[in-house]
C-alpha cells in the first residue's frame, strides 16, 4: 500500500572551519573593499570578524552590507577596539556584498567568517515543525529556533546537543508540532551540532 504525506524535510550540515579573510583578504580600503567572496563555504549564513594588523586603529569601523537567511536586507558596523586584534560581529549573514571602512586602516585587514551558523527551514514560509534528527558535534552547545530570522525573529525554544561526537537525537513534536507564523531559522555554534534533519509541513 501506499502512503502519501505532506512532510517536508531539510538536512542541515555545515562543518566548515571559520575563516578569517573568506571575504576580504589582506586590504587597507579607504572606502569600499574588494570582495573575494560574497557567500560562505558552507552554505549557512555566518556571522562576521574583521581582524586588523596595525596599530592606532581604535574607533575605526568597517560596514557589513549583505542579507540574512530569509534573504532581507541586514547591515552591522563592526567597531575596532584595539590594535592587530579580531573583532566578531553578532548578526548571521547569508550574503555580503560589501565592506566599507570609515578610515583607511593603519595596515592590512582581513574580513572573514565567524563560528555563528544560521539556517532558513522552508525558506522563510510559514511552517509548523513536526520532528527532528540531531547529530551532536564534539562539543555540548545550544540550537535556538527562532519564529523568523535570528536577527530580527523570535527564539521560540532550544534544544541542548550531548557534545559526544556523531550521537544522534532524535526528537517527535506531538500534536500538530510548533507553528513558526513568521518563518523557521536556526541558530548555532560550530561543532556543537554536525548535521539537524528537520521535519515540517
Amino acid at each position: 500500500m501506499a502512503y502519501a504525506t505532506d512532510v517536508s524535510t531539510l538536512t542541515v550540515s555545515d562543518e566548515n572551519a571559520s575563516d578569517d579573510d573568506r571575504l576580504v583578504t589582506a586590504a587597507r580600503p579607504d572606502t569600499s573593499a574588494t570582495m573575494a567572496n560574497t557567500t560562505f563555504a558552507g552554505g549557512a549564513a555566518r556571522n562576521v570578524i574583521v581582524t586588523t594588523t596595525g596599530t592606532g586603529d581604535n574607533a575605526k569601523t568597517n560596514t557589513i552590507t549583505g542579507t540574512d537567511v530569509f534573504g532581507n536586507a541586514l547591515t552591522e558596523v563592526i567597531t575596532s577596539t584595539g590594535s592587530a586584534e579580531a573583532v566578531a560581529g553578532t548578526k548571521l549573514f547569508l550574503t555580503v556584498t560589501s565592506v566599507v571602512s570609515s578610515a583607511q586602516f593603519a595596515a592590512n585587514i582581513k574580513v572573514g567568517s565567524g563560528t555563528l551558523c544560521a539556517q532558513a527551514i522552508g525558506g522563510g514560509a510559514r511552517i509548523r515543525l513536526k520532528g527532528m534528527s540531531i547529530v551532536s558535534g564534539g562539543t555540548a552547545g545550544t540550537i535556538s529556533f527562532f519564529n523568523g530570522t535570528p536577527d530580527s525573529g523570535t527564539a521560540l525554544f532550544t534544544a541542548r546537543t550531548i557534545g559526544t561526537a556523531n550521537d544522534t537525537v532524535d526528537r517527535t513534536i506531538p500534536a500538530e508540532g510548533i507553528l513558526f507564523g513568521s518563518g523557521m531559522s536556526v541558530s548555532y555554534t560550530l561543532d556543537h551540532a554536525d548535521m539537524m534533519t528537520f521535519f515540517f509541513t
